[in-house]
């Protein structure tokens, strides 16, 4: 009996060990499978490398040479300095945790080249914990997105981010300054539950179809400077440690301070 006690035991210690180890995937290798057209769909891995979504290095391979001041190739036909990438299969990571850089946004300085990344399928990203950077600056979303449950140990970036579909950052953790300034979103989106630990910028951003910050916590300032809201503005429970910056702020056509009152 003793034995069987302690085979058992054994046994359940091995499958909760199993169960709390996340499988390493090589962030080169699922590089390699976008770009061999495979979709791409991970769960309870652990992310090693960094994961270039603007495939910089392949882009380098075939750009004319570039100087800081602007000047380019004219030959090329290249008269910007954004290099643009389309992921065109569908993206889904969920309960992942990312121990290097996740970039969608490069602004090279050695080439003076700017690379950037959007996504024509889904994009999801929920209950990822980003350890290292997280770039998504100018990315556009064409399809359906979702950051939900995720964390952002390091410095991130939405700003000028495009959203066409619906979009859900709720019980999101923003440890470092979390900037959405001149983000668009075509839909609803809710930030519930959203802990934001610096200062948070929603400075210039879109809401076409409302959004929701219900028991949002920003532990810092908050700057939403000229940011436009069409729709339901949900702020019920919401928490600011700091200054709230509204200057220029349009509610339903209402300045942030009149909306208050008229909510009172």
């Amino acid at each position: 009996m003793k034995n069987k006690i302690t085979l058992l035991a054994f046994s359940l210690f091995l499958i909760s060990t199993v169960a709390f180890t996340q499988k390493k995937v090589e962030a080169s290798n699922i590089m390699k499978d976008i770009k061999a057209g495979k979709s791409i769909s991970i769960k309870n891995a652990t992310i090693v490398g960094v994961l270039d979504f603007t495939y910089m290095d392949d882009a380098l391979e075939k750009l004319p040479r570039r100087k800081k001041n602007g000047w380019f190739n004219w030959s090329s036909g290249n008269s910007s300095n954004e290099i643009k990438k389309m992921i065109d299969v569908s993206i889904s990571f969920t309960n992942c945790t990312f121990k290097d850089d996740v970039l969608a946004y490069i602004p090279d300085e050695a080439s003076g080249y700017t690379f950037t990344a959007s996504f024509e399928d889904i994009a999801i990203f929920k209950d990822c914990n980003f350890e290292r950077k997280a770039m998504f600056k100018y990315s556009r979303f064409e399809r359906n997105s979702d950051f939900s449950g995720s964390s952002f140990d390091d410095d991130s970036t939405f700003k000028y981010a495009k959203f066409d579909k619906n979009i859900n950052f709720e019980n999101t953790t923003f440890d470092e300054i979390a900037t959405f300034k001149y983000a668009k979103f075509n839909y609803n989106v809710s930030f519930s539950n959203a802990t934001f630990k610096d200062t948070a910028t929603f400075k210039y951003t879109n809401f076409s179809e409302g959004v929701s910050f219900k028991n949002a916590n920003f532990e810092e300032d908050l700057n939403i400077k000229y940011m436009k809201v069409s729709g339901d503005f949900n702020i019920s429970n919401m928490k600011v440690a700091y200054e709230i910056d509204s200057k220029y702020t349009k509610i339903n056509g209402k300045s942030f301070s009149k909306y208050l009152i008229d909510e009172k």
